[in-house]
C-alpha cells in the first residue's frame, strides 16, 4: 500500500444513502481490509452537481462548504458517486490554483463560519484503490479468485473527468482502471462496443423517454456479450441500469435480465466476504450465480 492514510472522509451523497446502501457498506469493508477507516462527517451536505448546469457559483459554494468541513476534521475526501467526485475534485483544484477564486469564496463561507486555507484532496473510491492500493496489494488479498465469471465495467461519464481535477496519468478517453481491478479478482473482463457511452441519468430528469433509449442500447450491447453483471461505481448509473431496468426493457419490448453490482461488492467476494455479507441480495436484478457461489465465506 503505497498511500499513508489510514483514515478519510466517507462522502456519501444524496443517492447512495436512499438507493445504494450496498455499496456505501461493501466500500467500508475493504477500505476496513486494507487498513483505512472510512469516516462520514456529520456535516457533509449535498456536494453541488445537481445544480451545476443552472449556477456554477452555487454549485462552487456548496461544493467549498464540504472541503472547508473536510478540512476542519483534518482529513482528505473519498467519494464513491462518480459525480460528487468530479465537483469535489474540480472545486478542491480551482482553489487550490486560484487565490483569487478562493479569497472571494471564503468571503461567503465567513456568513457561516467556516474558512478553506489549504483544500483537502478528493479522490473517487476506485482510483483509490487503483492508486493508493494498487493492483499487486489487492491480489495478495485474493482468497477466492473469480475464475469461470464474466463482467461488462461500465466507467460512466465522470469517473475520469474533469481530467485536469484527477491526479494519476490515466487517459479518460481510454480508461482501463476498473477493468484491471475486476480482473485483479480472477474474473474476465469482456470488451463491448459504446463501451464509454452514458447511462442516460444525465437527462433523466428532463426527458425520462430518452434516458430510457441510452440506458437501453448500452444494456443490448452488453447482453449481447452475455456477461454475468455489469460491474460499476457510480450510485446514478446503477439508478438506470438497475431500478429502471424494467422500464427499459419495457420501452423496448424485450427481456433484459442483466444483474447490475458495485464495485467493492465484487472485490469483497473475492476477498473471502460472502454474496450475503456484500448485499448482493439488494440488486434489483441479482445475479443468482454469484449469489449462489459465495453463500458461504472461504474456509
Amino acid at each position: 500500500m503505497s498511500g499513508t492514510e489510514r483514515s478519510l472522509a466517507l462522502f456519501l451523497g444524496c443517492t447512495i444513502p436512499l438507493r445504494a446502501r450496498q455499496y456505501e457498506k461493501a466500500a467500508v469493508e475493504i477500505a476496513r481490509l486494507f487498513g483505512c477507516e472510512l469516516t462520514p462527517l456529520q456535516d457533509f451536505a449535498c456536494c453541488g452537481f445537481p445544480i451545476k448546469s443552472e449556477s456554477r457559483e452555487h454549485t462552487l459554494l456548496l461544493a467549498a462548504r464540504n472541503l472547508a468541513v473536510a478540512e476542519e476534521a483534518g482529513l482528505d475526501i473519498l467519494a464513491l458517486c462518480s459525480s460528487c467526485a468530479s465537483v469535489l475534485a474540480e472545486t478542491s483544484h480551482e482553489l487550490r490554483t486560484d487565490e483569487a477564486l478562493r479569497e472571494k469564496v471564503n468571503a461567503r463561507l465567513a456568513a457561516i463560519g467556516r474558512k478553506i486555507v489549504e483544500p483537502r484532496r478528493v479522490r473517487h473510491f476506485a482510483r483509490w484503490l487503483f492508486d493508493d492500493i494498487g493492483i499487486p496489494a489487492i491480489k495478495e488479498k485474493v482468497v477466492r479468485p473469480l475464475e469461470g465469471f464474466r463482467f461488462a465495467v461500465h466507467y460512466g461519464c465522470h469517473y475520469l473527468k474533469p481530467s485536469r481535477a484527477f491526479e494519476g496519468p490515466e487517459d479518460p478517453e481510454a480508461p482501463h482502471s476498473l477493468g484491471d481491478l475486476v480482473r485483479a479478482t480472477g474474473a474476465e473482463v469482456i470488451d463491448y462496443s459504446e463501451y464509454k457511452k452514458c447511462c442516460g441519468g444525465a437527462v433523466l430528469g428532463i426527458d425520462a423517454a430518452l434516458a430510457l433509449t441510452l440506458a437501453g442500447e448500452k444494456l443490448t450491447r452488453i447482453k449481447t456479450a452475455a456477461p454475468d453483471a455489469v460491474v460499476l461505481v457510480c450510485p446514478f448509473c446503477a439508478v438506470m441500469y438497475d431500478d429502471n431496468q424494467s422500464k427499459v426493457a419495457g420501452q423496448m419490448a424485450q427481456e433484459l435480465g442483466i444483474p447490475i453490482l458495485f464495485l467493492p461488492q465484487v472485490l469483497g467476494l473475492a476477498l473471502g466476504r460472502s454474496a450475503k455479507d456484500m448485499e448482493l441480495k439488494l440488486a434489483k436484478n441479482r445475479c443468482e450465480k454469484l449469489i449462489a457461489a459465495f453463500a458461504d465465506q472461504p474456509v
